[in-house]
């Protein structure tokens, strides 16, 4: 009975992707739905950017491992994420009428910067989606009881969001979400009141939770723990800030207005639900420690589907896998979707250096999207990294080489492409070569790319400007 839901489930994805995507006829339909979103389609798909594999089993063990301070990347630094591009930079960004958040460095300063950026933007999109197509091997691995193995389970999960993203595009991504998110909301809640009854109730399991240490959250006063917690919490905070699927959402809204309330509504419920699974995986501590114990040794992502399957009835682990493959699928959706029109829209176009008729743009944009499914397939395939790892490295790349730029190029009107590039290169190499040479450094290398990408901006932009790099027209922003 629950495979066969499973597999109805993701039928049902299908349809509602293909239904959505008769709406679209043009390139513009395919990337920001015709910016005709409403209200709450717009809540919907931000509060789905973030709730994937990462929140239900992600930050879950993670808690369990490492309690409260561990997590400080995702749910705190993400939900933050959201809410800072609601307040300071949706509205500019919308009034701009972009395809794509690349665009924007090519406005404000130039072709290079735009294609620097945007190849940082498409590298970190894989380890996150290989996050959300891991665990659609996972759901089939356990609820075939091993019939599906994860590496097959894990082709069939990116075929599925493959076959719906890749013809309605923003449209089919947008309404899935909606969707998805009724499912999740109503799922988790469901499984919250089972699983805290067994628990013997909610202040049960925080006053337990509180005794074993895991509500501490913030460092030791020590300098390399403070600068950790201080690198874990920016890495999501602001390096997801420039990035392709966060733009599309709030670029496909039906107004300034809508973009700016639907990302800080969209972060703020993610905020707050994102604690319902970790209070389910936790509570398996009162309700099957022997069970905890084993998994923490082999792998503590299993805690919580292991919980469901073994203490819920068959209705309850249909909801619970209802609403684990409906986080999945609406994150990956929208993560294969942000980077395959990020490349075609700014790196292929360089490369083949002539103008696309707009049919041509679209089917372009297709076959990109296959070919980054199949190459996440393969990542997904062969990676060992947990899945919380997966996620929360993806961004460090735009962090260090895409968030300065970003920021000042909207508000402050002195900076310039020749330190727009130089915060670029000096942030991205400083990043990479301490994360090869001193990744246990006392400044962590996020930490130390971002600082000395703020430098380059900054003495890259008051030098004297050199032929080829001067600085664009501050009116590019307005």
């Amino acid at each position: 009975m629950l495979v066969t839901f499973v597999v109805l489930y993701l039928l049902a994805s299908i349809a509602i992707g293909i239904i959505a995507a008769t709406r679209v006829h043009t390139a513009r339909d395919f990337i920001e739905a015709g910016r005709s979103l409403p209200f709450y389609v717009v809540t919907a798909t931000v509060f789905a950017t973030w709730f994937g594999s990462e929140t239900v089993l992600g930050i879950s063990s993670t808690f369990i491992k490492d309690g409260l301070g561990g997590i400080v990347s995702d749910p705190f630094g993400s939900s933050l994420c959201l809410i800072f591009v609601g307040l300071f930079f949706a509205a500019k960004l919308y009034r701009m009428n972009l395809l794509t958040i690349g665009d924007y460095y090519r406005m404000r300063y130039n072709a290079v910067a735009e294609i620097l950026v945007s190849i940082a933007i498409v590298v970190s999109y894989l380890g996150w989606l290989s996050a959300q197509i891991v665990v659609i091997g996972l759901v089939f691995n356990v609820v075939t009881a091993g019939s599906v193995s994860m590496e097959a389970g894990i082709i069939i999960g990116a075929a599925v969001v493959l076959i719906y993203t890749l013809w309605g595009g923003m449209y089919s991504v947008a309404w899935t979400n909606f969707v998805q998110m009724v499912v999740i909301i109503a799922g988790l809640f469901y499984i919250l009141w089972i699983v805290a009854d067994k628990a013997g109730g909610i202040a049960t399991v925080v006053a337990h939770a509180k005794d074993a240490g895991k509500l501490e959250f913030w460092p030791k006063p020590e300098m390399r723990d403070v600068l950790a917690f201080i690198a874990a919490a920016i890495t999501v905070m602001f390096g997801s800030i420039p990035q392709q699927d966060v733009f599309q959402r709030i670029n496909a809204s039906r107004t300034e207005k809508i973009a700016v309330y639907g990302a800080v509504l969209g972060g703020t419920l993610y905020f707050f639900f994102a604690f319902v699974p970790i209070f389910l995986a936790y509570s398996a501590f009162l309700i099957d420690p022997k069970m905890v114990g084993e998994l923490i040794a082999k792998d503590h992502q299993l805690i919580l589907p292991t919980l469901i399957l073994q203490e819920t009835p068959i209705f309850a682990q249909i909801i619970f896998f209802g609403a684990l493959l409906s986080a999945v699928m609406s994150t990956a959706s929208g993560t294969l979707l942000a980077p395959s029109v990020t490349f075609t829209e700014n790196i292929l176009k360089h490369l083949l250096r002539k103008e696309l008729t707009d049919r041509q743009f679209l089917w372009a944009m297709r076959a990109v999207v296959a070919c980054f499914a199949v190459i996440v397939t393969l990542f997904s395939l062969n990676t060992e990294a947990t899945i919380y790892e997966m996620v929360v490295g993806a961004y460090k790349v735009t962090l260090v080489a895409a968030f300065v730029p970003l920021v000042c190029g909207l508000y402050w009107r002195r900076a310039t492409t020749q330190g727009a590039l130089a915060a670029i290169l000096l942030g991205f190499l400083v990043w990479l070569g301490l994360e090869i040479s001193l990744p246990d450094a006392l400044i962590p290398p996020q930490l130390a790319g971002v600082l000395a990408s703020a430098a380059g901006m900054i003495a890259g932009s008051l030098l004297p400007q050199y032929y080829g790099v001067a600085s664009r027209k501050p009116s590019a922003t307005a």
